[in-house]
C-alpha cells in the first residue's frame, strides 16, 4: 500500500488541508493519506496548542466517513518532540510491505535542512511538495522530491484561532463537524 504522510498539529484541522489530502490522492498514485497530529512540534511553541487528543479527534470528524484518508496519533506513542524521520522509521518498521512518503507544503520544504537527518529523509523517501504562494521550490535533481500545484485557500490554522478569540465566524474555513465541536467545547476561546 502506497501512503503520503501529512504531518502537521492541525490546531485546528481546516478546509484547506482536506482539499489538499483529497488532491494528493486524486493526482498521485498514493492509496491513501494519513493525517499525521503532531503532539508536540519542535519548531512549535507547546503553549498554543489544544490537547493532542482533541486535535486528533478534530481530525476523525473532518475526515469521516473517506476510506482514503486516515487520523493517526503515532507520535502520541512516540518521544517528544517528534521528529519526521524517527516516525517514519517506527512506521516502516511495523509495517514492512507499506511504502510511506512525506507530503509538506513548500513553506515546510524551505526549512527541511533544519529537520533531523533531512538527508536520509530525502535519500529514502518519496517527498510530495504543494506549492504555496511566496514559497518556490526551484525543480532539484533529487528524484525523490515531487512538486505539485495544489488547489490552495489562504486559510490558516492562526487566523481560524484569532477569529475564534474574536467571537467570530468560522463556518467554511472548518469542515461542519469540525465547528460544532469547537463551539461546543469552547476550544481555542
Amino acid at each position: 500500500m502506497q501512503v503520503g504522510l501529512y504531518f502537521g498539529s492541525f490546531n485546528p484541522i481546516h478546509t484547506g488541508h482536506c482539499i489538499i489530502a483529497n488532491h494528493i490522492i486524486n493526482n498521485t498514485f498514493l492509496d491513501q493519506v494519513w493525517f499525521v497530529v503532531s503532539p508536540r512540534n519542535p519548531l512549535k511553541n507547546p503553549l498554543s496548542l489544544l490537547n493532542e487528543y482533541h486535535r486528533l479527534n478534530l481530525v476523525q470528524l473532518a475526515i469521516e466517513g473517506e476510506t482514503t484518508l486516515k487520523a493517526c496519533d503515532i507520535e502520541f506513542h512516540l518521544s517528544k518532540p517528534s521528529y519526521t524521520i524517527d516516525t517514519l522509521t517506527y512506521l516502516q518498521e511495523k509495517h514492512n510491505n507499506y511504502h510511506f512518503s512525506v507530503i509538506m507544503g513548500s513553506d515546510s520544504f524551505q526549512n527541511l535542512k533544519n529537520w533531523k537527518n533531512y538527508q536520509l529523509l530525502i535519500k529514502e523517501y518519496e517527498i510530495y511538495v504543494y506549492l504555496r504562494p511566496g514559497f518556490e521550490v526551484k525543480k532539484r535533481e533529487i528524484e525523490s522530491i515531487k512538486i505539485l500545484e495544489a488547489p490552495l485557500l489562504q486559510i490558516s490554522s492562526t487566523h481560524i484561532r484569532e477569529n475564534i478569540r474574536k467571537r467570530k465566524s468560522i463556518k467554511f474555513l472548518v469542515p461542519d463537524a469540525v465547528k460544532e465541536d469547537i463551539e461546543r467545547n469552547g476550544y481555542y476561546r
